[in-house]
């Protein structure tokens, strides 16, 4: 049975991402048994996947006979093996594609919505040592931690009465759905506990990304600052609602803290592109790249234009159309780390031809590509009831609208930055040192001799326990 990808690549169905429909079907012959699971992997695979020409066992032409198929697939027992086997190179070029069991978990996920306790945390090594410790990047309002009284800046030296170290952080912190987690301070360079315990218990949590926006006076120049934590379509219009205050407080500068945003959906990095520039809906945003056989498809049903996307006037949601509220500055700030990744890079990436981008902290994560969520449907309308397993393969690149893509290693800073791990500042404080730079280069001041000197060494992220933190999710355009 030779399987046609044009059939199913007609019937799309759309949540919060594009859901590709990729199963035949089920009406293989009945003297064949073939693994439905590995099926519908390997059929996705082979028409979704951006580096499919170097796979070789999604290229064997044996393989149109469903036979043949089952007798490859059927000899993988475990489905997530047997996806593996068909990266392109997971260590250095395909790092980010995956797949999941329980799709629903996922779907929930893009939007916001995780069993947590309602904080992010990075953990850091003393001095490379085998001493650890977590401090709290930030915490999600009316969550587990914010109602246990935990605050941005925090630092956690032990959970359950066990002191933290390279070897038991994970199953400590990343593997436990309640915890007691103590605390502790700096007393010069060595780390002391306190007194404080707070007990946590996961719940399910839902983070809205707009997490904090203030405007703040830079020697009489209004500066807008807002802390965004990853682009997710229903909270567009809050950011919109923010974008649209700063307009009507008169913001001079924009700063927009990314150093904890790794991704999410291409749509929401458009209307933010597109809050930021006065951009005619004309003009290129971004650019995709598909593998051959999508590109042909796509072409034929839709034309070259297909793959240029533009900057936005209005936003869509349903079936009612907001217009942007645009600010239209010569210049943006974006604060960044390596865990500014995907759609947080597409908007650096896409503005840069047209507004004066300014980067300030430190290199970018660099992935400048992204997925389709696969499901495996046996009708237009129906997924397959025998299993819940999804893929988020890599299936396209981006470029902006001067070709630039494949930006490996990240975006370089104009300013370099850094957080004190150990000395953490609330968001919008003058003297945090990622802000300050930002504001010392807007007073045309250098920052340099103010990098905190970091002896610590950040070795992970609360964002690592999910897979799909750093992702750039397309939809229907």
């Amino acid at each position: 049975m030779k399987f046609s990808g044009f059939k199913y690549l007609k019937h799309i169905m759309i949540a919060f991402m594009l859901i590709f429909v990729v199963s035949c079907g089920k009406d293989e012959p009945a003297d064949v048994q073939i693994d439905e699971i590995n099926e519908f992997i390997w059929k996705a695979m082979k028409d979704y996947y951006l580096w499919v020409d170097n796979i070789p066992n999604l290229n064997n032409a044996d393989y149109e006979d469903l036979a043949k198929l089952a007798e490859y697939v059927n000899t993988y027992t475990d489905h997530e093996a047997f996806f593996e086997s068909l990266i392109y190179n997971r260590s250095s070029i395909d790092k980010w594609s995956w797949i999941v069991d329980d799709y629903v978990a996922l779907e929930q996920y893009f939007q916001g919505i995780t069993t947590s306790m309602g904080y992010d945390f990075g953990v850091v090594a003393i001095d490379n040592s085998n001493d650890v410790y977590a401090y709290v990047q930030y915490v999600v309002p009316d969550g587990p931690a914010d109602l246990g009284g935990i605050q941005r800046g925090e630092i956690i030296n032990r959970v359950n009465g066990t002191t933290l170290t390279r070897t038991n952080y994970l199953d400590l912190l990343y593997n436990n759905s309640s915890y007691t987690a103590g605390f502790a301070d700096f007393d010069d360079d060595i780390l002391v506990s306190n007194a404080k315990e707070v007990s946590l218990t996961a719940v399910e949590v839902h983070e809205n990304p707009v997490h904090h926006s203030e405007v703040i006076d830079v020697d009489g120049k209004k500066v807008g600052y807002l802390v965004y934590n990853a682009f997710r379509l229903n909270y567009d219009l809050e950011l919109n609602t923010v974008m649209g205050d700063f307009a009507t407080a008169g913001i001079e500068e924009l700063i927009i803290d990314l150093r904890y945003n790794g991704g999410g959906h291409v749509s929401s990095a458009i209307h933010m592109s597109s809050m930021i520039y006065d951009a005619a809906n004309t003009d290129i945003f971004t650019i995709y790249q598909f593998n051959t056989f999508l590109h042909n498809y796509y072409e034929k049903e839709h034309g070259a234009d297909y793959f240029n996307i533009y900057f936005r006037e209005n936003i869509s949601q349903n079936d009612v159309e907001t217009p942007i509220q645009t600010l239209d500055l010569p210049r943006v700030y974006f604060l960044t780390t390596n865990g500014s990744a995907s759609a947080s890079e597409l908007v650096i990436n896409g503005l840069k031809p047209y507004v004066d981008v300014v980067l300030v902290g430190s290199n970018t994560h660099g992935k400048y590509v992204g997925s389709f969520t696969l499901k495996d449907y046996i009708s237009e309308d129906v997924v397959n009831p025998n299993h819940k397993w999804a893929l988020q393969p890599i299936v396209f690149k981006l470029a902006n609208s001067q070709g630039v893509s494949d930006f490996v290693n990240g975006f370089t800073p104009d300013v370099i930055a850094a957080e004190n791990y150990r000395a953490v500042l609330p968001f919008g404080d003058p003297n945090e040192p990622m802000l300050k730079a930002a504001i010392d280069h807007i007073k045309g001041q250098s920052t340099q001799k103010d990098i905190p000197l970091n002896f610590d060494n950040l070795i992970s992220t609360s964002k690592d326990a999910y897979r799909f933190s750093k992702e750039m999710i397309i939809e229907k355009k």
